[in-house]
């Protein structure tokens, strides 16, 4: 099964951007550069800042979202990754109505999709999730995405046989002469699961930034530079279960410079 999610990942992969190279099938692109700065983290140590990468795009057959994060430990070493590590998100979907030539939408459903998503990094964190995905009409939002997943791991902290279900928003608010963005995502495991290496259990990672478009508001552009917070908030951190001896309950937030290109 893993195998057969790496080729959906790498084929959707392939398809997006051999095709948008010859200028024909890319709709749209958007890169990024966040950076971060925060304190209070769990698991983890508590001091990091964190460098972003970010890709999205949307194409003939569907869409696709990557993430890089480049984090960095200060103050204290982590005892897995030392004092950085590396960590990634890799998620195209394929669209039924794009790749049926007609709409595939009901009541509020917009389109449906097959989602999927490739976790990578340092140490013990591969996991492959497929599911199906709904793009909903959710007034007000700019965009709204609803992900099922199930989830399938190499590594001991991310468990086979549970399901992640993943909503991914988009809303915008008009402030002065600028506006104030809230995107971000939720990824809720809604079940435990025993493996070889230990138990995995349950989690939920509620995890958006709220930004203000500085660039419009100095006249430099809009949608181009971004000030702000990302919040995290973490429940079962690694579906890590939280005792009295290990708080693995993550509740902070980050400093965010943001930047397009």
């Amino acid at each position: 099964m893993k195998s057969t999610l790496c080729s959906l990942a790498l084929a959707g992969s392939v398809l997006a951007t051999a095709p948008a190279m010859a200028g024909e099938w890319l709709q749209w692109q958007s890169n990024s550069l966040t950076y971060l700065w925060g304190k209070d983290f769990a698991v983890d140590p508590e001091t990091q800042q964190t460098f972003t990468f970010e890709h999205a795009d949307s194409w003939k057959y569907g869409d696709n979202f990557l993430f890089v994060d480049s984090i960095h430990y200060q103050g204290k070493k982590s005892d897995s990754a030392g004092n950085n590590t590396l960590y990634g998100e890799f998620s195209p979907r394929l669209s039924a109505s794009k790749i049926f030539g007609q709409p595939i939408a009901l009541g509020p459903v917009k389109d449906v999709l097959l989602a999927m998503t490739y976790e990578f990094g340092e140490g013990d964190v591969e996991s492959y999730l497929i599911g199906p995905g709904f793009d909903l009409n959710v007034p007000g939002f700019d965009y709204f995405q609803l992900n099922f997943y199930k989830r399938y791991s190499d590594g001991s902290r991310a468990g086979d046989n549970v399901w992640q279900i993943t909503p991914v928003f988009s809303y915008t608010l008009p402030v002065g002469k600028s506006d104030i963005l809230v995107d971000g995502y939720i990824d809720w495991v809604v079940g435990n699961d025993s493996n070889n290496h230990g138990d995995y259990h349950a989690n939920l990672h509620v995890n958006p930034q709220i930004k203000y478009d500085l660039g419009k508001a100095l006249n430099l552009g809009e949608k181009q530079l971004y000030v702000g917070i990302e919040y995290d908030y973490w429940e079962n951190k690694y579906g890590i279960k939280d005792t009295d001896s290990f708080d693995t309950n993550q509740n902070t937030a980050s400093f965010l410079l943001k930047v397009f290109f």
